[in-house]
């Protein structure tokens, strides 16, 4: 009996002592749980800190005079353009020139044989003499009879017989003479002349080839000749370009136009407008322009594209910015400008040409507002930054110590 009894009171103080490990986990777990809805309750932990706003560049936008011009592109053509071709047939002896060579008018180009027409000249030539000595004859017999009178006096009828030889003599010597006339033309050409100054071709045939002078298309293509010097430019302008254009020139726009060629930067061809024509075409809308500059070196060649441009709206006062500050929104161009609190706003604007990678704007932009000009991707809409003053020049962005005046716009500077 005692061992027995020993035994079970051990056994319940063991049980205490698990109950009291158990309160005592239970505790804790409380306090764990009361401490960590504390921190979801935010008074455990200090919140982070916000970042700074960021840092950008602004300036007033830039004013300068400038002048506008219209865009086009368009292809050079010879001032004039004759395409050679005999004007008698036969075998060609010479050439006279080389090809692509330079060529004063009346030069001559080509000979073609001219010993039959020689022939035939001097065929003219002797009845031309027959036909005068036939008229002369007949003068004579007309002014032995034509004063006779009396007994030696001729029956009228003799008389006026006489009198129409020498009417027809007359004719027949005027019809020699006038064939005298063609075969000299004949010879005259046979040597085969360039009608015009300019730029030749190079020959279509060689000396040896049988050439037809047929009146018409149907002579033999010799070479062609193209003035280019002057040289016309030649493009085609939207109706709306052809309106303005004529609005500008009622109110005294000038007609000046720059060319600039495919490989070129600037626009060094200087010219005027001298043609337009005389009705839009009806299937494309647009109406044919051309304007006339100087080529005196040769330089400029027909058919070679170029960018022009025409100074249709004269000097004005531009408002310029950078082109990279000018943003596409959806189907709206926009520029961030910067408020007095630090806000940047996106101002909707009406773009105009680009100048020295300075972008005109036509509308939408004060010269009072304040243009985010670099670290364009901090600037969000409806976000605050830090401005740095700047100051737009021609091309570039400057750091300016102080606000600087707005001054005056345009589109090349003047």
């Amino acid at each position: 009996m005692p061992s027995e009894y020993a035994s079970g009171e051990q056994t319940t103080e063991q049980r205490a002592g698990s109950r009291r490990a158990q309160i005592a986990i239970g505790a804790l777990a409380l306090v764990a749980v009361a401490g960590l809805g504390w921190k979801f309750i935010g008074g455990a932990e200090p919140a982070a800190a916000l970042p700074a706003p960021a840092v950008v560049q602004v300036a007033h936008p830039l004013m300068r005079d400038v002048t506008e011009w219209d865009d086009y592109v368009g292809r050079f053509a010879p001032s004039k353009s004759v395409e050679v071709r005999p004007r008698v047939s036969g075998a060609v002896t010479q050439v006279l020139f080389k090809d692509g060579d330079y060529v004063q008018a009346g030069q001559a180009l080509f000979v073609v044989d001219p010993r039959p027409y020689r022939a035939a000249l001097a065929e003219a030539q002797a009845d031309a003499a027959s036909a005068g000595a036939t008229l002369a004859l007949a003068r004579s017999d007309y002014a032995r009879v034509a004063g006779l009178t009396g007994d030696e006096a001729m029956a009228a009828s003799e008389v006026d017989n006489l009198r129409s030889r020498v009417r027809a003599a007359e004719a027949a010597l005027a019809a020699a003479q006038a064939r005298v006339r063609s075969r000299s033309l004949d010879v005259e050409f046979a040597t085969v002349r360039a009608p015009i100054s300019g730029r030749v071709s190079d020959r279509r045939v060689d000396a040896g080839n049988l050439v037809s002078g047929d009146a018409g298309a149907n002579a033999t293509l010799l070479t062609t000749i193209n003035a280019v010097s002057p040289i016309y430019f030649t493009f085609d302008a939207s109706e709306s370009l052809f309106l303005k254009a004529q609005r500008d020139k009622a109110q005294g726009a000038t007609s000046d136009v720059e060319v600039r060629l495919q490989d070129e930067a600037d626009y060094r061809w200087k010219g005027k407008l001298d043609f337009t024509d005389n009705g839009l075409n009806p299937s494309s809308g647009t109406i044919r322009i051309r304007a006339s500059l100087d080529n005196k070196d040769g330089f400029l060649t027909p058919g070679m594209f170029g960018n022009m441009r025409l100074a249709n709206g004269g000097t004005v006062k531009a408002t310029l910015v950078p082109d990279a500050a000018v943003r596409s929104d959806q189907t709206r161009k926009v520029v961030m400008v910067v408020g007095k609190d630090g806000t940047v706003a996106a101002k909707p604007v009406e773009v105009g040409p680009l100048v020295n990678d300075l972008r005109v704007i036509r509308s939408g932009l004060s010269a009072g507002d304040t243009v985010v000009v670099s670290n364009y991707q901090a600037a969000i809409p409806g976000t605050k930054v830090t401005p740095k003053l700047g100051r737009i020049e021609r091309g570039k962005v400057e750091t300016a110590p102080a606000p600087a005046e707005p001054a005056a716009a345009q589109a090349t500077f003047n």
